[in-house]
């Protein structure tokens, strides 16, 4: 099933519940996919354009929380982590950051790398094998961490 099937189920489910949270996150989803196909690339949607859209989304979120934060503003941060929750839903389970290091390590291997000159190419090659499922900065400060 894809994301966009399974946003329309959801969809559904949030109207018939009236869960609003779930509605307006969901919604935002769907605006996503639609913007993406229409965006004149010619793209097809595949896994990893769903998951680097909905990684997007959320990171747009946590950073009008921590403004909302920063200004107090209490009501405004309530509904950016409401919808973070029901976005990290879509998203597939983050990586631990043992099995982080050991794919890191294994890479580092492959690629023949021995300095922080490889980190390139070691970020490179682990950002595909992790897709979605880290983020940047951890993985980057992993791969130095292990190249130094």
């Amino acid at each position: 099933m894809t994301l966009e099937e399974k946003i329309t189920q959801d969809l559904k489910t949030a109207m018939k519940a009236k869960d609003q949270v779930a509605m307006r996150t969901i919604r935002s989803i769907k605006s996503a996919i639609l913007l993406k196909k229409t965006d004149g690339s010619g793209e097809a949607i595949d896994e990893a354009a769903e998951i680097k859209m909905l990684q997007k989304l959320v990171k747009s979120r946590a950073d009008s929380l921590a403004i909302y934060e920063e200004q107090g503003r209490e009501d405004l941060a309530k509904v950016e982590r409401e919808e973070i929750e029901v976005l990290k839903k879509y998203l597939p389970q983050p990586l631990e950051e043992s099995a982080l290091k050991e794919i890191v390590n294994e890479v580092i291997q492959q690629v023949g790398a021995s300095s922080m000159k490889d980190m390139g190419k070691v970020m490179g090659v682990v950002s595909k094998k992790v897709a979605g499922r880290a983020d940047g900065k951890v993985l980057a400060g992993i791969v130095r961490s292990a190249l130094s």
